[in-house]
């Protein structure tokens, strides 16, 4: 009878399955997964069962329920890669439930705006009871302060629980009950995205070949992989039915959910439709782990097969935690990760370059998203194709996250993105702001203060970020990873035409013409003799290189070349250039935005459909226009030390070259260079043939980037 009123109450909800759902995909399956709300507000969402009409979810989750007159939604939605297609929704009335007691609920899902008669059932277990530890965040408002205080802390220390420590220390600071109602909203929410977002292992592919595919002879072929919402798409092959790969793919593996890796065979003809040819299914969690699988694969319903490796192997060094807990926070945790990536230890698992901890502290001056003013806030992290996420803020615009984000590096030279959205219900959330801080200019242990950029990092976003960041390498393991193919990345969206990317990659590639034009202008002159003292210093320089030239010479010149540029680094006289190159990209990268509305409305007036039959076209004139520019500005940024770690790198490679050029002959290297090529093959039939000097300018940024 002491109780305040209204009463505080615990929902105890059981996700147990669905029953003939409808079908949303174009292979006549589904991926459904659930969403639970109240007042408006996402409260819980489940995980996505792949391929399934008939989802087994099994998961319980339990929310806190301020009051009974309000309704339960239960929201069913099909997952694709870019919005969610809606399948069917009910409520339940939370007064109707028994209090203490557990009821099965069998509901049936409708659709107002459906034409389908039966949209399947969902099926789950409902519990409704009395709140204990919110009774004692109320009671914090009531005389029952102290006794409410002392449960808490008494509760923090005996579990070791973060949850009861932070609601402690949260009723101490003198914070209000809506506060703290929002804040177990978003440890409970993380809690849950923290589960389903670490995963334990990965899932090495190796696609080799294809063997009869059926009209692979008259259409280029590619493959599309998928495992859960993972996409890979292979290369498009010339028209072949035995067609060669050999490209590697890297997915992320998670125990618990049982997925199974779809292959799926596509043609594509001159009039770029595409059509499935045929597809096969393989059962991850059936694989020997630790050990390469070789499959061979006949396609389903149709002749012909695949051969691919197959390797699934665990993974460590993923991890979300409170400060409190942080990995390098613990001086013995810290010196064995510490001990793992020295340099005694830098032949041992090759993949394994480095560890990353990211501290993402807090946002301040954030956009105001909502109608209210107002921003529910959460951070995104991705690393190469690794993303993680905290938790969602409700209704601040200068959110405190106090997360330790923790990632293992496969190539140093990846950059860490975060991007700050707003959560907006059913709807995909709003972009608020960006930053991307490449891994190797990160100073261990420092705060730092990051500006928020808008989605092309060109211009700053309103708000700003507190990071701190700690990355732990092994630099042998990294420069030889720097010398093998990068990463591939998920399947993303279709690139697009745009007059500004193309303006500034035409820009980019008539600055290095100009630069090849004025060195060939130069020789002439000095052939032409326009100038006779230089013409008599260039042809002195011709007859004494001719004649006292030695082959190691050549790398040795590459290497003064790099000495010259590095004093004029440390003697500060290249920054003025490098600048004046940053502020020109910025000037064709930050065109106004009254030309940006301009393009807006030329889009409006239909420019798209008018250059719709050469559109493709276009987009590959600006792609390769955009590749031949970065191709130069990378060899130019390499000898120019805009990333010390690859010219330190180039500069030990050129001197090794000048030794053994210098102590062995031409024709052994040559000899020993044919015999490898000539027998890769036979030591290795699945090798994947890459180019060394490539994948190292891969690495070196471009201007623009």
């Amino acid at each position: 009878s002491d109780l305040p009123s209204p009463f505080a109450y615990l929902l105890t909800i059981h996700l147990k399955e669905g029953r003939n759902l409808v079908i949303r995909d174009r292979c006549g399956t589904s991926d459904p997964y659930v969403k639970f709300k109240l007042n408006g507000k996402t409260l819980y969402k489940s995980k996505v069962v792949y391929k399934n009409l008939n989802p087994v979810w099994d998961e319980t989750v339990v929310l806190p329920v301020q009051t009974l007159d309000q309704k339960l939604w239960i929201k069913v939605y099909d997952r694709d890669l870019t919005s969610s297609d809606f399948m069917g929704s009910a409520f339940v009335a939370l007064a109707e439930l028994e209090l203490n007691r557990t009821t099965e609920q069998v509901l049936k899902l409708e659709d107002p705006n459906s034409l389908e008669d039966d949209m399947g059932v969902i099926v789950l277990n409902l519990r409704i009871a009395a709140g204990f530890l919110l009774s004692c965040l109320i009671l914090l408002n009531e005389r029952w302060e102290r006794w409410a205080l002392f449960t808490l802390g008494h509760l923090a220390v005996s579990f070791k629980c973060t949850i009861f420590l932070h609601l402690f220390i949260a009723s101490k600071t003198s914070l209000n009950l809506g506060h703290v109602r929002v804040f177990m909203r978003s440890v409970r929410l993380f809690d849950s995205l923290r589960k389903n977002q670490l995963w334990n292992g990965l899932v090495t592919i190796t696609l080799l070949e294809g063997k009869n595919i059926p009209g692979g002879g008259l259409a280029e072929v590619f493959i599309l992989l998928k495992l859960g919402d993972q996409r890979y798409k292979s290369k498009t092959l010339c028209k072949s039915a035995n067609p060669q790969w050999r490209e590697q793919f890297d997915f992320h593996y998670f125990s618990d959910r049982k997925d199974m890796l779809d292959i799926e065979v596509w043609r594509k003809d001159n009039k770029k439709h595409e059509e499935l040819l045929g597809t096969c299914q393989v059962d991850i969690s059936a694989l020997p782990t630790k050990q390469t699988n070789c499959l061979e694969l006949p396609l389903e319903k149709h002749p012909g097969s695949l051969l691919m490796l197959i390797a699934v192997a665990p993974c460590t060094g993923v991890s979300i935690s409170d400060l409190c807990v942080c990995p390098l926070g613990d001086p013995s945790e810290r010196r064995q990760i510490s001990q793992r990536y020295s340099i005694k230890n830098s032949f041992r698992d090759i993949k394994d370059v480095g560890f990353l901890q990211v501290k993402v502290l807090k946002a301040v001056d954030l956009l105001a998203a909502d109608f209210a003013g107002k921003s529910d806030p959460f951070c995104v992290l991705e690393l190469g194709n690794d993303s993680l996420q905290t938790h969602t803020v409700y209704k601040n615009l200068n959110p405190e996250w106090n997360k330790v984000f923790t990632f293992p590096i496969k190539d140093i030279h990846d950059v860490l993105e975060v991007t700050v959205f707003d959560e907006d219900g059913d709807k995909p959330p709003d972009f608020l702001g960006k930053v991307a801080i490449p891994l190797l200019s990160i100073r261990n242990g420092k705060q730092s203060c990051y500006t928020l950029k808008n989605k092309d990092l060109e211009r700053a976003s309103k708000g700003v970020i507190y990071l701190e960041l700690d990355v732990l390498f092994n630099p042998v393991k990294a420069s030889i990873r720097t010398f093998r193919p990068r990463e591939k990345r998920f399947t993303e969206e279709n690139r697009k035409f745009s007059k500004k990317i193309l303006s500034r990659n035409v820009d980019r590639v008539k600055k290095i013409t100009m630069a090849i034009w004025n060195t060939i202008q130069f020789l002439r002159s000095c052939f032409l003799w326009e100038s006779t003292v230089k013409s008599v210093i260039a042809f002195v320089v011709f007859v004494v290189t001719v004649w006292s030239v030695e082959l190691y010479m050549v790398p040795l010149a590459l290497l003064v070349l790099f000495a010259y540029n590095f004093s004029l680094v440390t003697t500060g006289k290249v920054n003025n250039t490098q600048d004046a190159q940053a502020s020109k990209v910025a000037e064709l990268m930050g065109l106004d935005e009254d030309e940006d509305e301009d393009d807006k409305e030329s889009e409006k007036k239909g420019l798209i459909d008018r250059i719709h039959m050469v559109q493709e076209i276009i987009i590959a004139v600006q792609s390769i226009l955009e590749e031949i520019a970065s191709f130069g500005e990378r060899i130019k940024n390499t000898f120019n030390w805009t990333v010390p770690f690859l010219s330190v790198l180039a500069c030990l490679v050129l001197a090794a070259a000048t030794v053994v050029l210098y102590f062995i002959p031409l024709r052994y290297i040559v000899l020993i260079w044919g015999i490898n090529k000539f027998t890769k093959k036979l030591r290795n039939p699945y090798a994947i043939d890459n180019n060394e000097l490539l994948d190292f300018l891969s690495r070196v940024p471009s201007d623009v980037q």
